[in-house]
């Protein structure tokens, strides 16, 4: 097995480490927010489990923990069935659908006991420690780490298109500097905002003089599906970043650091224009002129048939351009967090409202699952990167589990509000079969969602 190869299978398993730890720490912390208010509001709490000791949703079939332990009138435990988690609130129709104990008269320590704001704080205590914790952890990514970012009024090569950004008329350094008619602060926000707000048309400067440039129909689901590119990068001097092993470039020499001068006597000075010419050169001779450490060198090889030599460029910003960096103190790293959580909140629920409401988005292209969440990590630990990840995925598991369908918090919330609005209590009856039916719609979706990251594995 070739080191290249042993390097993807261990970055793939960091990947698979962090989302692991991640979604354990969210389900936890999750359920300790149903437990905190049901113990605040002295409903007793008689299981507390991360995942399920199940095969969730029925909650009778292949029943075994891990672990478990009890302590008082908890039983804690951590289930084999690794897809969420739970806690059993005494009194409540939930995934346990323990219709035995709902058969019995209501007991003073039992959900169905306590007023019906007290059982909404208990229904909404893991959505509140998720919103919360996501505004912790950025507070400190914020205080710790500052904010880097790369003003697009400093991307002075302008930018380089990929064939999607190409095809509705950008042009290789062209300057990006308004999506209509609103100027582009930050550079890496021009993609975001072009997909999330679905703009209409990008003003450039080119050659001095400004350019508005129509989004053309297609271009956001292009942008979405990734079968294109990166749609827009800053253009960038080319210089060598990393050399994968035992490939026609570390066979010719290559080395990371290198500058690129020339490529079969055609004088390159950014990565585009090499590329360009690379794809013309497929199985046959290449020659490399390049600078190392102040010294020029010819460096000989053949394309392989897919025109790919087995190196990176070099994309670290701040080598290229003067990047902008935010210090935070201490108070304002809290007024930040605050801030970027409800704006990330925002900006998921335009994600979500846009499967249902664009006509370039499809649910079968946007949707995923267990996967999809595993490649958002990186193949290398970083720590600001993991805590800005978790705290994202705690405001999407917050979002989820709000959602109004039966089996989830949002589900149960509804039913509290009616309930709290006109006085009547939904019968246990009608509970239990709206949460059954709600359980097999999301077991559903669940197997819908991981069956496309399966296909899309299988795919490419």
């Amino acid at each position: 097995m070739h080191l290249d190869t042993l390097l993807l299978i261990s970055g793939t398993w960091m990947k698979v480490i962090q989302l692991f730890v991640s979604l354990s720490i969210l389900i936890v912390l999750h359920e300790f927010g149903h437990f905190f208010f049901a113990r605040l509001f002295k409903t007793r709490v008689e299981k507390f489990y991360l995942f399920f000791d199940f095969l969730f949703p029925f909650s009778g079939l292949l029943n075994f923990a891990l672990f478990k332990k009890k302590k008082g009138d908890t039983e804690y435990g951590i289930g084999w069935f690794p897809l969420g988690g739970y806690v059993k609130i005494a009194g409540m129709v939930d995934e346990s659908m323990d219709k035995e104990q709902m058969a019995q008269p209501p007991q003073p320590w039992e959900y169905r006991s306590k007023k019906p704001y007290q059982r909404l704080f208990i229904m909404l205590g893991g959505i509140i420690v998720n919103v919360v914790l996501a505004i912790v952890l950025y507070v400190a990514v914020f205080g710790i780490y500052g904010e880097d970012y790369l003003p697009a009024r400093n991307v002075k090569w302008g930018i380089a298109p990929d064939s999607t950004a190409r095809a509705i008329g950008l042009r290789t350094g062209d300057i990006v500097t308004a999506l209509d008619g609103k100027p582009v602060e930050r550079f890496e926000r021009i993609v975001p905002d072009i997909v999330l707000d679905e703009a209409k048309t990008i003003t450039v400067q080119r050659d001095g003089q400004p350019v508005n440039i129509d989004i053309k129909p297609g271009t956001v689901h292009s942008i979405i599906t990734g079968q294109k590119g990166t749609f827009v990068a800053p253009r960038i001097p080319f210089m060598v970043g990393e050399v994968t092993k035992a490939s026609e470039a570390e066979k010719m020499g290559l080395k990371e650091g290198d500058s690129i001068m020339a490529v079969n006597g055609n004088v390159v000075r950014f990565f585009d224009e090499y590329d360009s010419i690379k794809r013309s050169l497929a199985g046959q001779a290449i020659t490399m002129t390049v600078m190392r450490k102040d010294q020029p060198l010819e460096l000989h090889g053949t394309v392989p048939a897919n025109k790919t030599l087995g190196f990176l460029p070099n994309i670290e910003y701040d080598r290229h351009f003067k990047m902008e960096t935010i210090k935070y103190n201490p108070i304002q790293a809290i007024g930040k967090g605050f801030s970027y959580t409800f704006e990330q909140f925002g900006s998921y629920l335009r994600q979500f409202k846009m499967i249902f409401t664009s006509k370039e988005i499809k649910a079968s292209e946007s949707l995923g699952g267990i996967i999809s969440f595993g490649k958002i990590f990186p193949a290398e630990f970083n720590m600001e990167a993991f805590l800005k990840l978790t705290a994202f995925v705690s405001i999407i598991l917050a979002f989820m589990n709000l959602l109004p369908i039966p089996g989830l918090d949002g589900g149960y919330v509804i039913f509290l509000l009616f309930e709290m609005i006109t006085g009547k209590q939904v019968s246990e009856k009608v509970m239990e079969r709206a949460t059954t039916v709600g359980l097999v719609l999301l077991l559903t979706l669940m197997v819908y969602a991981n069956g496309l990251d399966i296909f899309r594995l299988f795919k490419h």
